[in-house]
């Protein structure tokens, strides 16, 4: 049964400078998380940021290497609406958690106990 596809074609052929592109943009990202959680402190913001750039990041992983950039353009619109309402919704509750409880984590991570 053909759907329309190549027999003998297995998948996409991508070129490694793109694969490797996408690579370093995700090690950049998580460079840039790191550096935003320990250098700069934007209050409340800072949570928004680590999850925006979390949002991206997993974009390119979905869109390159999982090649749903060469799939139906709806599939990537869905996603992407799909990661920005984990954002928010992820994002608005660690903010209600901030208000109700908060001296719960004093600065912008939980303290370690060292003996």
């Amino acid at each position: 049964m053909s759907h329309g596809h190549d027999s003998e074609q297995v998948g996409h052929i991508v070129p490694l400078w793109l694969l490797f592109g996408v690579f370093f943009a995700l090690i950049i990202l998580t460079a840039l998380t790191v550096w935003t959680a320990t250098q700069i402190d934007l209050g409340a913001f800072n949570i928004w940021l680590a999850l925006v750039i979390a949002g991206v990041k997993a974009t390119l992983v979905a869109l390159f290497f999982m090649h749903l950039i060469w799939d139906k353009p709806y599939n990537g619109l869905v996603l992407a609406f799909s990661f920005m309402f984990v954002i928010l919704f992820l994002g608005i509750s660690l903010m209600d958690t901030a208000e109700n409880m908060p001296d719960m984590y004093e600065g912008p991570a939980p303290a370690v106990a060292t003996e």
